[in-house]
């Protein structure tokens, strides 16, 4: 068991610095030249000199690689091309939108998606099993930015329309934005008196600030919590279809395979109750291939995230990568890039150590 862990943590090393390299140099591949994208009329040849000095533009692209990784051991991310600012402090301001969005679409698909195939697999071929397979279909097939303004549009704009005509009261959800304008905002510095902290403690602070649904819950502050909950429901959906519907199916066909197979039918045969033979035998070993797509849901997450974030016009790491892309940003591009292969390699780290509990074979081995 400690090998496999052990085997699996460097296998994550060395893909993690395949990815950082591989974006350092796609990076500097892209058309455009930094300084004339940041300072536009501005960048004369002598302005432009200074800035690639400063920026350690102007070293060959090996020197600027090994500075790089120099930096990233050092815990330095570096300072933003466009914005001015240390890449930390962006990412402590714009990350937390992206990880609320994504983990909470991840458990709206993960819990939705695995109900539907297990209520599909254990009536097949019923109404209910061509129903759900349908949704699922359709699902998988509309684009994110489409299903996003379909839901903005009934959920923001007609259900409102009809309840008000009906029942005289405005009823629905918010179709932008992470809290409604005039609420106040209180961070986890400022609700205990720990502006002054500094450093590491401050940061982190200042991240969990930034998760909006538990930073109200810690400091109390109930209108705004419920404010932020309904302001995630329409992008949360929007972003958690195509997993659930991929979730759904997957679900489905695994479990079907596992209930055709002879010790399930030497369980039925000895008498075991058709919910302990679901329970105890078929459902575990039927997961092991649903554990392994949700992991890999949390990549298709993240990327959906550009179009969500850009529809529903929340300021996070997707809509920031875009932005600098376009600015030629590499310090930003690139230190994205990593909290983002972090944050993915752990997921999957967590769901390949799952195999060893969900399958004695794997922990023997």
């Amino acid at each position: 068991m400690t090998q496999y862990i052990i085997r699996r943590v460097l296998l994550s090393l060395i893909t993690l610095f395949g990815i950082i390299a591989i974006v350092f140099v796609i990076a500097r591949l892209l058309p455009g030249d930094p300084c004339l994208s940041a300072l536009g009329e501005r960048a004369t040849a002598e302005i432009c000199d200074a800035f690639n000095e400063r920026f350690g533009l102007n070293e060959p692209i090996l020197v600027q690689f090994g500075l790089y990784i120099q930096q990233v051991f050092t815990g330095d991310l570096g300072e933003s091309i466009r914005y001015g600012r240390p890449v930390t402090d962006i990412l402590i301001e714009r990350l937390p939108t992206t990880v609320e969005l994504a983990v909470y679409a991840l458990i709206f698909a993960s819990i939705v998606g695995v109900g539907l195939g297990l209520v599909s697999a254990l009536r097949r071929n019923s109404r209910t099993d061509v129903s759900t397979m349908f949704v699922a279909i359709v699902g998988v097939s509309v684009p994110i930015f489409v299903l996003a303004l379909l839901l903005q549009f009934s959920f923001a704009v007609a259900l409102p329309n009809v309840t008000e005509g009906l029942f005289g009261v405005r009823v629905g959800l918010p179709p932008s934005g992470r809290l409604s304008p005039g609420l106040e905002f209180q961070s986890l510095p400022q609700a205990f008196g720990l502006q002054d902290l500094g450093g590491i403690a401050e940061g982190a602070l200042n991240f969990v600030s930034g998760l909006y649904t538990i930073s109200f819950l810690i400091t109390l502050q109930w209108e705004q919590w419920l404010d932020a909950v309904k302001h995630l429901i329409l992008p949360v959906i929007a972003l958690g279809t195509i997993s659930l519907a991929i979730i759904a199916r997957i679900t489905r066909s695994s479990l079907l395979e596992v209930m055709g197979l002879d010790y399930i039918r030497t369980a039925r045969a000895k008498g075991v109750s058709e919910r302990s033979v679901l329970r105890k035998h078929a459902f575990r070993n039927a997961m092991i291939p649903v554990v392994t797509i949700i992991g890999l849901q949390l990549g298709l997450l993240l990327a959906g995230a550009v179009l969500t974030e850009t529809v529903f016009n929340l300021t996070g790491v997707g809509r920031t990568m875009y932005e600098s892309i376009e600015a030629r940003d590499y310090i930003v591009v690139q230190a994205f890039t990593l909290i983002i292969a972090v944050i993915y390699l752990t997921v999957n780290l967590v769901v390949d150590i799952s195999y060893a509990f969900l399958d004695p074979r794997i922990r023997l081995s």
